[in-house]
């Protein structure tokens, strides 16, 4: 890998106007900033992230929050995507992300690292409403993005139509001849789940179809809530299911199929998410794909 000296006399230039080039500055001439680039690109240099960061008073360092996360973030294959696309968008544009889980026990806060300057800007998953962890980092001044909607206008966020895809799936089971459809959403304090639990009510509504609170399960995206729903819809002889999460839909066919039903015949399931598995899942899985990669 190329220094910046080594970079500057390949290209016939100085120091300076390598760094110009690196930073973006337009007053470079275009033939000039063309060669520098070529150098760039062949010898792999690479700006120093310290001695950058103390001439612009930036750290080039994000910090990803993924608070409660500590036992499930393993286990959850769409936010272990989520994270390998925050690093490579990270890395692709020269700054370095880091993992803030921000929980009981750890000794430095994310609003902490933000406020004392240690990084350039916050990254915040899970959010719910009116988090209490949400309201230091807004203070701090340094910019926030959520994954998945917040609160209308507090702060910029990265979402998909979770209302709209939930709608959709709940429609496609209404077109297949389920008519008695159970639902099992995610924790009710989250935006997201509100606006899947919302699609649900929306498809049925639109098709005549009654909405009843015993068909609907507040679970935690986990499969292991899965398995629980199936303990509280089953009396309710519910003919499909709606999960808020392709986990939560593993574990709803599992249980089905320990008590002895069969999936689809007896009871269709959808999910949410197309995880690793959901595809190669017996039987595969029907489910509404959200693209990691583009929210990252």
């Amino acid at each position: 890998m190329a220094t910046l000296e080594q970079s500057a006399a390949l290209s016939g230039v100085s120091k300076s106007t390598v760094s110009r080039v690196v930073n973006g500055d337009e007053a470079v001439l275009p033939e000039t900033r063309r060669r520098v680039l070529d150098v760039i690109r062949e010898q792999g240099y690479r700006p120093n992230f310290a001695a950058k960061g103390l001439k612009s008073g930036r750290t080039n360092i994000i910090a990803a929050i993924l608070p409660g996360a500590t036992g499930n973030l393993g286990a959850d294959p769409f936010m272990v995507s989520m994270m390998h696309g925050l690093a490579r968008a990270a890395d692709e544009a020269d700054h370095v992300l880091v993992l803030s889980l921000d929980e009981p026990g750890f000794r430095h806060s994310a609003a902490e690292l933000a406020a004392g300057g240690t990084v350039d800007g916050v990254i915040f998953s899970a959010a719910t409403i009116g988090d209490p962890l949400l309201d230091p980092l807004v203070t701090t001044g340094v910019p926030v993005v959520t994954i998945g909607r917040v609160e209308p206008g507090r702060v910029p966020y990265a979402d998909v139509d979770n209302a709209g895809a939930s709608h959709r799936i709940t429609s496609h089971l209404i077109e297949l001849g389920r008519r008695n459809i159970a639902a099992v959403s995610g924790p009710l304090t989250a935006p997201v789940s509100i606006d899947r639990l919302d699609g649900y009510r929306s498809s049925l509504e639109a098709a005549g179809l009654p909405q009843r609170s015993e068909l609907v399960f507040e679970g935690d995206f986990t499969e292991q809530s899965g398995r629980r729903a199936i303990e509280h819809l089953l009396p309710e002889a519910p003919d499909a299911v709606v999960a808020a999460s392709d986990l939560m839909a593993f574990g709803v066919v599992k249980a089905l199929r320990d008590r002895g039903l069969r999936v689809p015949e007896d009871v269709a399931v959808v999910g949410f998410d197309d995880v690793a598995g959901a595809d190669s899942f017996d039987p595969p899985l029907t489910t509404i794909r959200q693209s990691s990669d583009a929210l990252a």
